[in-house]
């Protein structure tokens, strides 16, 4: 009878007749456990990895910036089966900020082939504030500076791949906000307030700390965002 082994042996033993005939009992032979690959900087680079590329156009200059990601898959095939951010390019037709924008992205390379958890790149670049002041991006969020939105950009193809869980609102949060927005709207129907902007809130909506979003109105007596539902008063 054949028997298939699946896993790599790692000794082994020789049956003599001697041994039958006393009915020796045969030890079970001791099979390494096979553990999953994990990204390390000894991991060499394949000869193509899969990625996104990202588009980011900000007020501050007339040339876009453009983000790809490679990812590099480990464990293909297996149940261990994992898509880790391995490289990251940025390229654009504006050299103004050439020397530190390669230099990042050198820097965030490392920290992506190093492995481990590197989730806390997305926080560290998300915090890096322009003295110059930062901007609206479409649809009314605040970035603090660019570097935070290529921050944002890497956050969003964490997300996308699994590393970040992306934190959906719930039914009974959807309903709050709703109704405050319709209560908000019936407030001030005939007032300068009832304008919207692009992005569906009011006009003259401040930015939210928390979302950094233009959506945070006086509601009760109290500060509100109508788009993450963040409010002093609860």
């Amino acid at each position: 009878m054949a028997t298939k082994i699946d896993q790599k042996i790692v000794g082994y033993q020789v049956l003599t007749e001697d041994a039958q005939s006393n009915e020796t009992e045969i030890q079970p032979l001791a099979v390494e456990e096979i553990k999953p690959d994990v990204l390390h900087e000894a991991i060499e680079r394949p000869e193509m990895l899969i990625g996104s590329t990202y588009k980011i156009k900000t007020p501050q200059s007339e040339h876009a910036l453009y983000i790809t990601i490679n990812d590099i898959i480990l464990n293909e095939g297996t149940d261990h089966e994992e898509r880790r951010p391995y490289e990251v390019f940025i390229n654009s037709k504006n050299m103004e900020h050439f020397q530190w924008v390669l230099a990042l992205t050198r820097v965030i390379s490392a920290c992506f082939r190093k492995g481990g958890d590197i989730c806390f790149l997305v926080e560290e670049l998300k915090a890096v504030f322009d003295p110059k002041g930062g901007y609206f991006k479409k649809g009314g969020v605040y970035m603090p500076s660019l570097v935070a939105e290529i921050g944002s950009a890497i956050e969003c193809h964490m997300k996308q791949i699994g590393m970040l869980k992306t934190e959906k609102m719930d039914e009974h949060r959807q309903q709050f906000l709703m109704q405050k927005r319709q209560e908000f709207e019936a407030q001030h129907k005939d007032s300068a307030f009832s304008e919207s902007s692009d992005d569906g809130f009011p006009a003259r909506a401040e930015l939210c700390n928390k979302c950094l979003t233009k959506a945070l109105v006086m509601m009760d007596g109290c500060m509100t965002c109508l788009n993450c539902g963040d409010s002093k008063c609860s």
